[in-house]
């Protein structure tokens, strides 16, 4: 059985410098998985190769078993495609629109009326078929934008930056049609955007300087970093000027009166130091956890030119 997509040792060059290098990944099932990465990282070259728009200078990619570049008709009825810009004609209604799409696939041409109805239906734009594109809302755009990537029913769904420029109502509802269209399809979505990477994608990519820095679930992306703070309750807390004192401790916020959060330095046995400290000095602790890294740590420590070097 074929994987819906796989790159292997994919490598680009813009004139003498490279935009990625040996680039790895499968895709093997429906679902969203998350392409990271801050601006500039190479996440729009990627994305370019896999739809057949640049041509790679090494390496492979095969969309559901058709190789982008010796089969590309092949291949690319097997994609849909969202740029960051929807290629949307604003002079045209959603119906002239969305039926040129579906010829530009080499659709059957009795097969299109109903795809056509059936995309809107599904992005829920029905009731605007008739309209000019030019008169709809940002929203609305992205769902026509959405519509045509999906409209030919491919295995592979590309979106780069999809929520970029949205409205926080807008935003939730295009994340919902997302989640909805990956039930069907496999959707590879770009952001430099941490937490909408999080909301969104069960599995993560990570590129930087090019190449891949990280690929994994999200649960071990959200892991990938040790805790580095302990969050602790209790009924008689110590001076500032004690805590400080304790072996590890490198900060320490007073939350309330009663909370504290400490910061240490990596030092795995922090926790039983500070609850040994608190029974021998009566603090009274009520609550003692650790706090998992925020997103932002683990992509400032990914990203380090130390990380992939």
């Amino acid at each position: 059985m074929n994987s819906i997509l796989r790159i292997q040792q994919l490598s680009h060059k813009y004139t003498s410098s490279w935009a990625i290098s040996d680039i790895n990944m499968e895709i093997a099932q429906n679902g969203i998985i998350g392409l990271l990465g801050s601006n500039g990282a190479g996440k729009s070259t990627t994305m370019n190769i896999i739809c057949g728009v640049l041509n790679q200078t090494e390496g492979e990619v095969h969309v559901n078993g058709f190789d982008i570049r010796t089969q590309p008709e092949l291949a690319k009825r097997e994609i849909g495609f969202l740029p960051q810009n929807p290629p949307l004609y604003t002079d045209l209604t959603i119906d002239e629109y969305l039926t040129y799409c579906a010829e530009l696939r080499f659709m059957e041409g009795s097969k299109i009326k109903a795809a056509v109805e059936e995309v809107k239906e599904r992005c829920a734009i029905s009731h605007f078929g008739s309209r000019l594109i030019h008169n709809l809302s940002g929203g609305y755009r992205q769902r026509v934008g959405i519509a045509q990537a999906i409209i030919h029913k491919p295995k592979l769904v590309v979106m780069d930056e999809p929520t970029n420029g949205l409205d926080p109502n807008q935003l939730i509802e295009v994340r919902k049609l997302i989640k909805e269209i990956a039930l069907d399809h496999a959707v590879l979505l770009s952001s430099h955007i941490l937490s909408e990477i999080h909301l969104l994608c069960k599995e993560i990519v990570m590129i930087e300087g090019g190449r891949v820095v990280f690929s994994d679930s999200m649960d071990a992306f959200d892991n990938y970093i040790q805790p580095h703070s302990l969050l602790m309750r209790m009924e008689n807390p110590p001076q500032l000027a004690e805590l400080l004192k304790i072996q590890g401790v490198t900060k320490v916020d007073f939350l309330t009166d009663k909370q504290i959060r400490v910061y240490f330095d990596g030092d795995e046995e922090i926790t039983e130091r500070m609850i040994n400290a608190g029974v021998q000095q009566q603090w009274q602790l009520r609550e003692v956890s650790l706090e998992k890294g925020l997103l932002d740590d683990v992509f400032k420590q990914l990203s380090s030119p130390s990380a992939h070097s």
